[in-house]
């Protein structure tokens, strides 16, 4: 007889701080704070491309390999960001629909 596994509750919106990490991840994920050198480099290579002065935690998962992140990086501003048939602003609504269907902290 099979036994069905639980899954993990996981914690409320509503009781979530703004400092407090809601969901654990089995990745290092280096802090702007932390990050030196190439990570650094690779943080601030982001920002200047993107405009923003927070570097999100998707782009920070990847801080372990700078050299990767920066590929990471333009692949997505290619790919992602670049005009085509859909504009940037409806891939960026389809991308957090479907981060937040498949409960993606990022």
């Amino acid at each position: 007889m099979a036994t069905k596994r639980k899954s993990k509750p996981r914690p409320s919106k509503a009781t979530k701080s703004s400092t407090a990490k809601p969901y654990p991840t089995k990745i290092a994920i280096i802090e702007d704070a932390e990050a030196t050198g190439d990570v650094a480099a690779a943080y601030d290579f982001w920002r200047a491309g993107s405009g923003r002065r927070q570097v999100p935690g998707i782009i920070k998962c990847f801080g372990a390999r700078p050299d990767f992140l920066r590929k990471v990086i333009e692949f997505s501003n290619t790919v992602h960001f670049s005009e085509g048939h859909l504009s940037r602003r409806h891939k960026e609504m389809i991308a957090s629909h479907v981060s937040y269907l498949n409960r993606c902290p990022y």
